[in-house]
């Protein structure tokens, strides 16, 4: 809609998970690295978590795109409260039967997959997405799968990726065995003050403008409003463009930002902040 009139060859504030808009501010780095760290190292559990929209999404698909040809690969995302053994999930994430087999029978098959794929050289991961919303119980049998290894060799590695009620799930006491498992592990917390206008300016960048479009008083009203999340600020920064071509605003300034919450809190289904 307005990509023309701003110079721009995409939308740049896309609110989905877009590794090549992947912006690597101070704590997103050392969350990345942890993950590069935790899969390195074989470690048995990586945990990633974060506010909802800090960028963990984006986090993980980076690490798919850039893991090698050896890596094979599951993604669990449908969690919720009712699942007490995640065993069957984990089984159709990597494309296994698990209809009709008993607990006994589904383990030994997963158990058998993970050896076989250690035989033919290749390493197996695990992603459990919004693990937040899992009980203590089908995080226990994920720590048991966890138990599965190769004399020295962990045969299967988990990622676990959630909002900040990860956290406290983690650190019941009933799940002190799994916490045990966790090698590598990082909270990311929003962007800081100073980040916000090098995070707009950079996802302006990757969708082809190098001219300045936001003013710094801009900059810093996004920043104070958003809070520091990344999708808080692509929404608000995606929609003061359109607010900004609709009335042919060569830049965006503090007023066309004030504009777009005054109208939003007047006139939107739900507040934006």
């Amino acid at each position: 809609m307005y990509e023309a009139f701003y110079g721009l060859q995409e939308k740049p504030f896309s609110i989905q998970p877009d590794p090549g808009f992947l912006f690597m501010g101070r704590r997103h780095s050392m969350a990345y690295a942890m993950l590069e760290y935790g899969v390195a190292n074989r470690a048995g559990f990586t945990v990633i978590s974060g506010e909802i929209g800090c960028g963990k999404t984006t986090l993980i698909r980076n690490l798919l795109s850039n893991l090698d040809a050896q890596m094979l690969v599951g993604l669990v995302s449908n969690t919720h409260q009712d699942i007490t053994d995640l065993l069957e999930w984990v089984m159709l994430a990597f494309g296994l039967p698990y209809e009709g087999l008993s607990k006994v029978a589904l383990y030994d098959t997963f158990q058998q997959f993970l050896v076989r794929q250690y035989a033919a050289g290749k390493r197996v991961l695990l992603i459990v997405d919004e693990a937040q919303n899992l009980s203590p119980g089908a995080l226990e049998s994920l720590r048991v799968l966890s138990n599965i290894n190769a004399d020295k060799d962990q045969l299967l590695q988990v990622i676990l990726v959630g909002q900040p009620q990860l956290k406290e799930l983690i650190r019941r006491p009933e799940l002190r065995q799994l916490r045990q498992r966790v090698s590598s592990h990082f909270f990311i917390p929003p962007l800081e003050t100073a980040e916000v206008a090098s995070y707009i300016t950079h996802r302006l960048a990757i969708a082809g403008r190098v001219e300045p479009l936001f003013t710094a008083e801009a900059f810093a009203r996004i920043a104070q409003l958003a809070g520091g999340i990344p999708r808080s600020i692509n929404i608000l920064c995606d929609t003061a463009l359109v607010y900004g071509f609709s009335e042919a605003f060569t830049l965006i300034d503090v007023g066309i930002i004030d504009e777009v919450l005054k109208d939003q809190a007047e006139f939107g289904v739900f507040s934006m902040f």
